[in-house]
Parts: C-alpha cells; sequence; structure tokens
C-alpha cells in the first residue's frame, strides 16, 4: 500500500498534466470513459476545476504513462488491467507492483513472489517505489516559491490559461472557493494544499468575493 508522505495532496488538471507528462486532453478522455477517474471530482464535470487529483492519483497516472511510454503497453492492455484490478478488489493502480513482459502487464502472485503467467523469467518489473519518489520529486520542484508570493494572487498568460491563481503556484483561487463553498474551513483547505499559507488561502478567498461582487 501507497503511504502518502508528500506536502501537497490535492492537485489541479494542470497539475496532474505536468506531473505525469500526460495530456490534459488523455486525462479527460479516460475520466469520460472511466478508466482513470480523479479521486476529488465534482458531478458536474463541465464546470471550472472539477477535476482535482490526489497524490495517490497522480502515481496512478504516472505508472500509466512510464507503462505507455517506456514499456510500449497499449491503451486496450491497459484497460483490461484497469478490469483485473476492479476484479481483485483493489482500487488503485498505485497499489500494486507490476510486470511487464512483451507489453503485456502481469500481476505478482499475493503472498508468494511468483509473477502470474509468467513462467521464462524474463520480465521487466516496473517498480511502483520509484515511481513514487519521481512523482515526489516533481511534486517539490512544483511547489517552490519565492517568500515574498505568498498572500498574493497573479494571473499568466502560460499558467492556467491566464486563470487567477495563487501566486508561484497553479493552484487557482476559483479551486479554493470550491473547497469553502463545500464547507471546508481555512485550516482544513490547508490541509488538502499543505504548501500553501493561510494568507494564500485568504487572498484567493478575497480575490473570488471581488470576483463575484463585479460580476
Amino acid at each position: 500500500m501507497l503511504k502518502d508522505k508528500t506536502v501537497i495532496r490535492a492537485f489541479s488538471e494542470e497539475h496532474a498534466a505536468a506531473l505525469t507528462g500526460l495530456s490534459r486532453g488523455q486525462l479527460r478522455a479516460w475520466d469520460r470513459a472511466g478508466f482513470f477517474q480523479p479521486n476529488y471530482a465534482f458531478e458536474d464535470r463541465r464546470s471550472a476545476y472539477s477535476r482535482v487529483y490526489s497524490f495517490r492519483d497522480i502515481v496512478g497516472l504516472r505508472t500509466i504513462a512510464v507503462l505507455m511510454k517506456e514499456h510500449r503497453v497499449s491503451l486496450r492492455e491497459l484497460r483490461r488491467v484497469a478490469d483485473e484490478l476492479i476484479s481483485r478488489g483493489y482500487d488503485h493502480w498505485a497499489d500494486l507492483k507490476l510486470y511487464v513482459l512483451k507489453r503485456k502487464v502481469y500481476f505478482r502472485e499475493p503472498g508468494t513472489e511468483k509473477v502470474e503467467g509468467v513462467w521464462d523469467g524474463q520480465y521487466a518489473m516496473l517498480q511502483v517505489v520509484d515511481v513514487v519518489n519521481d512523482v515526489t520529486d516533481r511534486v517539490k520542484a512544483l511547489q517552490k516559491r519565492a517568500p515574498e508570493l505568498v498572500g498574493t494572487v497573479e494571473q499568466h498568460k502560460y499558467v492556467v490559461r491566464n486563470t487567477s491563481v495563487i501566486a508561484g503556484t497553479r493552484i487557482p483561487t476559483a479551486a479554493i472557493k470550491r473547497y469553502r463553498d463545500a464547507g471546508y474551513t481555512i485550516s482544513q483547505i490547508m490541509k488538502e494544499y499543505p504548501s500553501l499559507k493561510r494568507k494564500d488561502i485568504q487572498a484567493a478567498l478575497k480575490h473570488e468575493e471581488r470576483l463575484a461582487q463585479s460580476a
């Protein structure tokens, strides 16, 4: 079981794409198809910032990206694996170590070191722990901010399509407002975004309040 020790636990769609190497189009298509849905998703996916991914989601998506890009596993095979995960009672790609042989994915037999369906031993193991470390490093790089940016909001044409974000991050102020609208306190929102300070949350909420008043 993956133990989440990273400092951020909630990621926007833009974060997910940047951290996994997958495109936003792929993420949305997989969500619509039920192949891979974000842990924190609003029922109305058409609304802005309706897809928020957990750290485990990011690890799972990065695992899939590695399978596709480094091991050339087809989407059809990945869908088979997804169905197999469900049938075995697993709810997440990040929960297992997977093995690859000739573009096919295999599972370790529970309680043993054997790999199901592999007889000649010629397989390449996909080390999920390496994916975890990779994602953790990517997250740390993503969260670095200059101290003077704390408690401010910015817009940048290269960040989330010119949407208002907490300065030095890719976290939309609208995403913070959604948590508040859902009944989260500032302290609870900070637990979802541990890299943020109280001033960041307050600035985001004030910014969204001003936008609502000017609408």
